[in-house]
Order: C-alpha cells, then sequence, then structure tokens
C-alpha cells in the first residue's frame, strides 16, 4: 500500500466547501470521485484545510493510501482529465487542478505532518464593482490605509491566544493559542472592465477602470475557525478608519469575538501553501 501526496488548486465558487457532505458538492467529493473512476476502487483523502464554501486555493495538501501500480505522474494526469471533462466532448474545463502528485516517505500523512499554512486575501477598491471579480475579491468602497493596517497587524505576529478571532462553530475543544510568523500587506493597481471586441492591439478599447488591490498575506502554525476572514475583517475596519490601531491588541486581549471586528466573506480568501518543513519560519523571517 502505498500513501500519494497531492497538491490542489481550486475556484471555490461552485462548491460547499471541501469536505464531503450529502447531497452537495464539494471539492474533495469530486476529487475523491474521480480517484474511484481511475484506481476502481473507493478511496478516501485526507486535506489539510477545509475550506468553506467560496474559497479558493492555490496549493491545498491532501493524501490518499491506495494499491496501485500508476506512477504518481500518470494519476495526476488521469485525474485532471476526469476533473477537466476532457474526453468527455463537453469541452468543460473545470475548476479543480491537481497540480502535483508525489510517492510520499512511509508514515507521512497529509494532515497530521503539517507545520503550518499561508493563506492569502485579495481585497479590490475600484470606481464601480465588477461582476466578473465578485467570486475572487471582496470588493471594498473604500481604499483602505495600507500604513496602518501594518501597524495593527504587527500586534498579531508572534504566539497569542486567538479567542477573539474564532467564529462559533470552529471546534469547541481546540487550542486557541496559535502563532502567526508572517502578516504582509500590499496594494497595486488592477484594471477591471473588459475590452469591447475590437482587439487586442487597441489600447483605448478598454471598458473598465483602473481599482487598486489590499492583499493581506498570512502564514501561520494553524488557524482557528475563520480566524483569517476575522483578522482581514477587522485589519480592514483599521485600514478605513472605523477603529483605531491599538483596538487590534485590545481584541487580543479581551478574549471575546465581540471585540475584533467582522468576518471578511470568503470570495477573497486562497489557502496558498501548506508547509512540512519545520524550517518554514525561519525561511519567512529572511525572506527566502
Amino acid at each position: 500500500m502505498a500513501y500519494f501526496l497531492m497538491t490542489i488548486a481550486y475556484d471555490g465558487s461552485n462548491f460547499h466547501g471541501w469536505q464531503k457532505q450529502p447531497g452537495k458538492r464539494t471539492v474533495q467529493g469530486d476529487i475523491e470521485a474521480a480517484l474511484g473512476l481511475v484506481l476502481r476502487a473507493p478511496i478516501a483523502i485526507h486535506g489539510v484545510s477545509r475550506t468553506d464554501a467560496g474559497v479558493h486555493a492555490y496549493g491545498q495538501r491532501a493524501g490518499f493510501a491506495a494499491d496501485t501500480p500508476i506512477p504518481a505522474e500518470k494519476l495526476r494526469i488521469a485525474l485532471n482529465n476526469i476533473l477537466t471533462g476532457r474526453g468527455s466532448g463537453s469541452g468543460a474545463r473545470g475548476d479543480i487542478r491537481i497540480r502535483e502528485v508525489v510517492l510520499a516517505e512511509e508514515g507521512f500523512h497529509a494532515r497530521h505532518d503539517a507545520v503550518g499554512k499561508t493563506y492569502i486575501y485579495k481585497m479590490l477598491t475600484a470606481g464601480e464593482p465588477d461582476i466578473f471579480l465578485r467570486n475572487f475579491f471582496w470588493q471594498i468602497d473604500e481604499l483602505p490605509d495600507a500604513g496602518v493596517m501594518r501597524q495593527a497587524a504587527e500586534y498579531l505576529l508572534g504566539t497569542h491566544d486567538f479567542r477573539s478571532f474564532r467564529s462559533a462553530g470552529g471546534k469547541g475543544q481546540e487550542p486557541t493559542v496559535k502563532t502567526i510568523y508572517s502578516l504582509r500587506v500590499c496594494q497595486g493597481t488592477y484594471v477591471t472592465g473588459v475590452r469591447d471586441g475590437r482587439g487586442e492591439e487597441d489600447r483605448n478599447a478598454m471598458s473598465g477602470s483602473p481599482g487598486v488591490t489590499t492583499t493581506v498575506e498570512i502564514a501561520g502554525s494553524g488557524f482557528l475557525y475563520n480566524m483569517v476572514r476575522i483578522i482581514v475583517g477587522t485589519l480592514a475596519e483599521v485600514g478605513a478608519g472605523r477603529r483605531g490601531v491599538e483596538s487590534v491588541p485590545a481584541a487580543l486581549a479581551a478574549l471575546d469575538r465581540r471585540a475584533a471586528g467582522p468576518t471578511a466573506p470568503p470570495q477573497g480568501l486562497y489557502l496558498a501553501k501548506v508547509h512540512y518543513d519545520r524550517n518554514f519560519a525561519v525561511a519567512l523571517s529572511e525572506g527566502i
């Protein structure tokens, strides 16, 4: 019996989250169904992060055990053929992509051996909302002040009890002390809108307008239920001037969900990477 580790990207817009649920389309359910077709046997996979409905991933990781002579790379190709609808005549391109499949060392477990995760959250401020980006950004009216957001973020670095940044519905017995190794806020321009069909060479054909993205990247040892989205919602309020920088350490000290800001919507959240190297925190601090 071999153990395989997958790296998975997905657009979470049309899923009821990662975890398999009866009668609902989920990322885990689709991948298990595809594996069952390839290996002609029921296969259970172990995902690292149980992302919510609407949340996306660049680098979700999941493992599974299987007794098969098929090499890992051929498994990846076969899975993607099924998940994209290739060969079915449907023309579908799919909303899941298996980026990599590797054979893991004996005793390895995708979830239990993970030592940290990195998430990215994307916000967009433009002249008017862009309907074609509604599933991939939190579209906000006011451009937040990235400088004061960074000041507030400094208070979240290190090891703290993040009870104030956990939504109801999480695991009641899960330890609330977590470590944040890196929390970055950056801004950049983004052109929204669509071309009017007159051709790529016509630079005046863009009917949209320039917007500004505000991106929060956060890496830590682990995260409570909705912790990243509550951190983003709190920092966004700081950036908009609706709460002060000092409210962030006060929220940490309160150990009360009501002291932190709102929960940002799921559409802007991406699971960027799952870490297995215990030195990843050092690499982050050194900018590697």
